[in-house]
């Protein structure tokens, strides 16, 4: 990232109410702590040069002390992983869990049999302990880290998928570039450099090379996605070349580009997402200055502000088939906005107690959402009241993915992810080592519809990698 970079265009969302040491931010990483305080100093402050020296001594002091607690705390949290999946195993097998919910529901029955009142709380009251007992069951599938993508600065806020027949993944990331990916190969194609702060989204369009971009230099960029998909002259594999040569000669064959075809301007705050509403005519961003904006492809111009959050905008998603948006805040609630009809329809949601960090639609006609208050939550487009399905989880959660299957990938701050199916049921966890998975926030997933390279995963996290998931059912083994 640029050392003089305004700390409000690196960070993309605010994660308040949390004492928690696990979520980085931007400004922390590789020495950055101490940059914009060297600048504001040198340009405001008539200060000695020892003064300046001396401090900027006790800024790299109180980096080093940072970097020396955030790795016990990481310590500290794998030790209780570990417990905390022992007690599992131990306490709660599979005959145990039956024979416990059969206790549970029989002493409930026996209890409550005296009125038909409290019939209905025992019956409620054997529904959750099902509900529970489920999460502990053995894992439905197996997963494998397959593919390790490397290449960015600083950490990666997103990670989508291109179109069906197009092999390509998209990152978008906090050292204010974008990047496109081969999937088979893990070689960057592309990388986009238009944007002055970090760039916070990312989107494939749905039938051509365009993609779209949000950042916190508070503008959206529509640029053209000419991919480069040659090796190096002379060599019809990578085994012909070793090492250091091989990322030499790739490297210099990385294109750039810097200018987009269409620059989306109307917010006065960074933008945390953007996506391209059903037929791709019409975009629309969401932002930090409270607001979300419909833009009209073709001109760039703005057509609709949709105001009505009370604090900043974390993310936006679209309907797969229909003229429906969502939007997701840090006042926690998350709003559906129908542009089906001439005059725009809004709904609001109240379920979370926490920053709602993002909303997405399944191809099912649900909503599923997911929170800072350490839940992910299924509604029902039909009737959305009330969720018809609440996951509790140990960590914060990110930008969750669905799977066209109804799969929900759950990016957490402690490092995990954790796959559910859209009834709340536990799938599977991502295996998470030294040798496999993220080792700090991991900030988004995104499924794969056609499994290309044996992937059908990926997640995208602050130690500025994306990594590919062979996710497979044990049923299909």
């Amino acid at each position: 990232m640029s050392v003089n970079q305004n700390t409000s265009n690196s960070k993309v969302q605010p994660k308040g109410k949390r004492g928690s040491m696990n979520r980085p931010q931007s400004g922390l990483i590789d020495g950055d702590i101490f940059y914009g305080f060297r600048s504001d100093i040198e340009n405001d402050c008539p200060l000695t040069p020892a003064y300046k020296t001396k401090l900027f001594n006790l800024f790299r002091l109180i980096e080093k002390e940072f970097d020396i607690l955030y790795q016990e705390n990481q310590t500290l949290q794998d030790k209780i992983e570990v417990l905390n999946e022992k007690i599992e195993r131990d306490t709660f097998d599979k005959s145990d869990c039956v024979d416990f919910e059969n206790n549970i529901s029989k002493v409930l029955t026996k209890k409550l049999s005296s009125s038909s009142q409290k019939s209905k709380t025992a019956h409620k009251l054997k529904a959750q302990t099902s509900k529970i007992v489920s999460s502990f069951k053995a894992p439905q599938y197996n997963c494998g880290l397959v593919k390790d993508y490397v290449g960015h600065k600083d950490g990666v806020w997103e990670v989508s998928v291109a179109r069906p027949g197009v092999p390509v993944i998209g990152t978008a990331s906090a050292d204010h570039s974008a990047c496109i990916w081969s999937i088979e190969t893990t070689r960057c194609l592309l990388q986009y450099q238009g944007h002055t702060g970090s760039v916070n989204s990312i989107r494939f369009h749905p039938s051509k090379d365009l993609v779209l971009t949000g950042s916190g230099d508070c503008t959206a960029h529509i640029w053209q996605a000419a991919l480069n998909w040659d090796l190096p002259k002379g060599h019809s594999s990578e085994e012909e070349l070793e090492g250091d040569e091989l990322d030499d000669k790739l490297d210099a064959k990385i294109s750039t580009l810097r200018t987009p075809i269409r620059e989306l301007l109307g917010h006065s705050g960074a933008i945390s997402a953007a996506e391209w509403l059903v037929g791709a005519d019409q975009v629309i961003t969401a932002s930090w200055d409270r607001s979300a904006i419909l833009f009209d492809v073709e001109t760039g111009s703005l057509l609709t502000t949709l105001s009505g959050h009370d604090q900043e905008l974390t993310h936006t998603a679209t309907h797969p088939y229909q003229r429906l948006a969502v939007t997701s805040s840090r006042d926690a609630t998350f709003r559906l906005w129908d542009f089906r009809e001439n005059v725009h329809s809004v709904s609001v949601f109240q379920g979370h107690t926490e920053s709602v960090t993002s909303a997405v639609f399944t191809r099912e006609d649900k909503v599923i959402s997911g929170s800072d208050d350490r839940s992910v939550k299924v509604w029902d487009l039909k009737n959305m009241r009330y969720p018809v399905a609440t996951i509790r989880v140990d960590s914060a959660v990110n930008r969750l993915s669905v799977s066209a299957s109804g799969i929900i990938a759950i990016p957490h701050d402690n490092r995990h992810v954790r796959l559910f199916d859209l009834t709340g049921q536990r799938l599977a966890r991502l295996p998470r080592s030294s040798r496999q998975g993220h080792n700090r926030m991991v900030a988004s997933a995104a499924w794969v519809d056609d499994n290309i390279g044996n992937v059908s995963l990926f997640t995208s996290g602050f130690d500025r990698r994306v990594l590919g998931w062979n996710v497979v059912s044990l049923k299909d083994q």
